[in-house]
Parts: structure tokens; C-alpha cells; sequence
């Protein structure tokens, strides 16, 4: 079979590099505003508790509410990568642009002493010139999250028969590397310039902006990569009517049983780390009595500690295979973590929250790195972007309703014995999950347990 541009080595990971740098930009963009909650609670902004709340909370809003990540996976599927690409990048260009302008104009009617009315917002109070930037958020999380699906689906697309788990595994690892610059450069960046969180907003608009255009170079090859597929009569080329997506796709995935155990994994797992990371500080504080400055630094150990593990466990599923074990694996370190956690007394060391923060960080590359390239073996490509976008939109759910129940359990108990078992049941649930799908791929023969490497380019 004639070579096409996915078996060039440099070719595909020069896409990858492209698709990576996109999610990059879109992680700064969307983790450095909250990298100055002091400051943005401060005289210049005065952002009240409900406003900075509903900001926090706007990611998810119109992806949940409104169910605009599904409709983003149908246009996946049924538009293709470019489009969608296009159309999520733009997204998030608009909603960081729209927070860009609402901090710039919040700042300066606090510095005239301007007087500004309220309106209700899902809710909450906000100021005029807050809305815009939750509205922006909202909008930002649209993009950004298609723009996830869409970077899975293209990797899977450029990388089928090759280092598909290590190549999901960088783009994951430069993507948490924006969450990690994000947090530790941006008050520095604010800072520099007297407070002005506006201009760290800006510099995240600027990278997007360069996202964009690093993305038009990938459509020029893309399409060239369909036209290849297309001389060769590929199952997966979407332009072939007798394969495009429709509405029965839909129901496919959803009468898929592995599909479910995947997108339960997926819920389970990440609301067992990414809710927990936001509360760290306080445990760490409260618990075992860190000072709170060292405990801030909490949080960036999994980030940095992903830029490594995800990238080499993604080369041995790759390699050796065992992708189901490996999500048992990661589900069992994250269990334990928390369990951990939960019996060790008040004023332990300090060292061990540390070593367990590490052991967190070591599960949390554990596990993703075997999911996301198993949902590409388990689901047909003209229905892979439906099926991602069902997933983040669970996943998403979790990140709504987990928080809510984490305040429940603290406003009905003392300590952090309660708060703990939460997360270690969490676990526990993925653990049976990882199981499950273990025992259905033996039934199935969906090829998890196998290496994904078929051929060296």
C-alpha cells in the first residue's frame, strides 16, 4: 500500500506538536485568571465572592445547561476536524476576548469610583461589567472542551496503527504544562504590572490567537492526509456519504456498554482528583498544619508530575499493551491516596502528604493515559467525536454536583476524615469500573490489553 503523510514520522508528530501547542495556549487561557483570586477580590476589582464563584463555575454552564458539547461532537462528526477545529478555537478567542475587555473596563470604573448596577445571573448578583467575563467563560468552556474532543479525535486520526497512547499522553502532558505556567507565572505577571490581571487575560487571548493560526497550517495537511485516505478507500475517510455520521451514530454509542463504563470511569476518576486539588490547600493547612504559602504549591506537584508519567505510561500501552491494567492500576494509587488521607492523624508530617500528593500525581498520569486511547479502540471513528463529547459532558457534570456534596460533607462534619472517605469511595467506584471494562474487553475483543503500536513508520 502506497505510503500516505501519517506514516511520515516527523509528519505526525509535527501535527501533534501543532494540536498540543492549541490545547496549551487554551490551558493558560483558561487557569491564569484563577491564579490571582487575591488580587482580583482586591480594591482594583473588588470581584465579590458571588461573582468570582459564578466566573469559576461558567466553564461548564453552557456545556451542561444547554448541552452545546454534545451538539459539538454531532458537528464533529458530521463536519469533520477542520471545521470543528475552526469553530472551537474561535470560541475560545471570543470568550477570553469578551473577559480581556470586561476586566480592562471592571478595572477602570473601580479606579473613577464609577457607580454600577447589578443584574441577576443564574442566581447570582453580578455587576454589569463583571457579566461579560462569566458570559466569556461560558462561551471560552464551549470551545475549549470541543477543541479537547477535537485534539482526541485528530491525534487518533494521524496516529491509528502508530504511538497513538504516547502521542494522547504529551498532548496531555503540554496541556497540563499551561495549567502548571498558568499558576506559577501569572502572579508574577500581575504583579509586574501594578495588578492589572487584565494584561495576564490578554496574554492568554494572544497565545489562542496563535493557536488559531497554528491551526490553519494543520488543515493544509489534514486535507491533504483525506484526500490520501480517500485515493485508498479508507473506512474511517468521513467524505464518503456511506459513511458519514447521522442520528443513529447517536443511539450507537449510547447502547454501547463500554462506552458507559468509560464515561463513568472518566467521571469517577477525574472528580476524585480535580475537585480534590481545589480544597488541597486547605487540608494541608488545616490537617497537618503547612504553612500556607508551601501548601499553595500543593497543587502544581500532579501538573509537573503529568509532563513526565503521561508521555511513558501512553509509550507502554503503545508498546506493551495492558491498557486496562493500567486504569486499574492508576484507580487503585488514587484510592489508597485517599484512604490514606483519611486515617492519617491531625499534625502527621508533613512529609507524607507530600510523598501522597506525588502518589496522587503518579495515578492521575496512570490512568488517562490508557482511557482516552481505549475509547478510540472501543468506538467506530465516524462516531469517536459523539462518543468524546458524551464523555466530557459526564465528566462535566461531575465537576458541577462533586463540589456541591464536598460542601455538604463540611458543613455537616468537623476534620477532613469525612472529606477523605468521599474521595476514597470515588475510587473504589472507579476501581470496579476499570474491572468491569477489563472483563468486556475479554468478551469483546475491543484490543484494550493489546499493544497499539501495529507497524514501526
Amino acid at each position: 500500500m502506497k505510503a500516505i503523510l501519517r506514516d511520515n514520522k516527523k509528519m505526525r508528530w509535527g501535527m501533534l506538536l501543532i494540536i498540543s501547542f492549541v490545547m496549551f495556549a487554551a490551558y493558560v487561557a483558561s487557569d491564569n485568571i484563577f491564579a490571582v483570586e487575591t488580587t482580583l477580590k482586591g480594591a482594583s476589582y473588588g470581584i465579590t465572592g458571588s461573582e468570582y464563584s459564578s466566573l469559576a463555575g461558567a466553564y461548564s454552564i453552557f456545556n451542561v445547561y444547554l448541552l452545546m458539547l454534545i451538539f459539538g461532537g454531532i458537528i464533529l462528526d458530521k463536519k469533520g476536524i477542520r471545521f470543528t477545529g475552526i469553530m472551537s478555537t474561535l470560541l475560545m478567542v471570543l470568550g477570553v476576548g469578551m473577559m480581556t475587555f470586561s476586566l480592562f473596563r471592571l478595572r477602570a470604573m473601580m479606579a473613577a469610583g464609577a457607580e454600577m448596577t447589578t443584574v441577576n445571573f443564574l442566581g447570582d448578583a453580578l455587576r454589569t461589567p463583571v457579566l461579560p467575563a462569566v458570559i466569556g467563560m461560558g462561551i471560552y468552556g464551549v470551545g475549549a472542551e470541543i477543541a479537547g474532543i477535537t485534539a482526541t479525535k485528530a491525534i487518533a486520526k494521524w496516529f491509528v496503527g502508530y504511538e497513538m497512547a504516547l502521542a494522547m499522553g504529551l498532548q496531555l502532558a503540554l496541556a497540563r504544562l499551561g495549567t502548571g505556567l498558568a499558576y506559577g507565572a501569572t502572579p508574577g505577571i500581575v504583579k509586574l504590572f501594578s495588578g492589572n490581571v487584565a494584561i495576564a487575560v490578554l496574554i492568554g487571548l494572544i497565545l489562542l490567537g496563535a493557536g488559531l493560526i497554528a491551526f490553519l497550517a494543520y488543515c493544509v495537511y489534514d486535507r491533504k492526509l483525506d484526500l490520501q485516505l480517500k485515493e485508498q478507500g479508507a473506512e474511517e475517510q468521513a467524505s464518503d456519504p456511506s459513511e458519514e455520521f447521522s442520528a443513529k451514530d447517536v443511539l450507537a454509542v449510547i447502547k454501547n456498554p463500554a462506552f458507559w463504563m468509560i464515561a463513568l470511569l472518566c467521571l469517577l476518576f477525574y472528580a476524585a482528583v480535580n475537585p480534590f486539588l481545589k480544597y488541597s490547600t486547605g487540608m494541608m493547612v488545616g490537617k497537618f498544619g503547612i504553612n500556607e504559602t508551601l501548601a499553595g504549591l500543593f497543587p502544581m506537584i500532579l501538573p509537573m508530575g503529568c509532563i513526565v508519567l503521561t508521555p511513558l505510561f501512553g509509550g507502554v500501552y503503545d508498546k506493551k499493551g495492558h491498557g486496562a491494567d493500567l486504569m486499574i492500576l492508576g484507580a487503585l494509587i488514587i484510592t489508597a491516596v485517599h484512604a490514606i488521607f483519611a486515617i492519617l492523624p491531625d499534625g502527621a508530617s508533613p512529609v507524607i502528604p507530600i510523598i501522597l500528593m506525588v502518589c496522587l500525581g503518579i495515578g492521575f498520569a496512570l490512568l488517562p493515559s490508557a482511557m482516552w486511547p481505549s475509547v478510540a479502540k472501543i468506538i467506530p471513528a465516524k462516531q469517536l467525536g459523539t462518543a468524546m463529547a458524551l464523555t466530557f459532558y459526564i465528566q462535566n457534570i461531575g465537576f458541577i454536583f462533586v463540589p456541591k456534596a464536598i460542601r455538604s460533607i463540611q458543613a455537616a462534619t468537623t476534620g477532613y476524615f469525612w472529606f477523605s472517605a468521599f474521595f476514597t469511595c470515588l475510587g473504589i467506584s472507579a476501581i470496579l469500573l476499570a474491572l468491569g471494562i477489563k472483563l468486556l474487553d475479554k468478551k469483546k475483543n475491543y484490543g484494550l490489553q493489546v499493544p497499539n503500536i501495529k507497524e514501526e513508520a
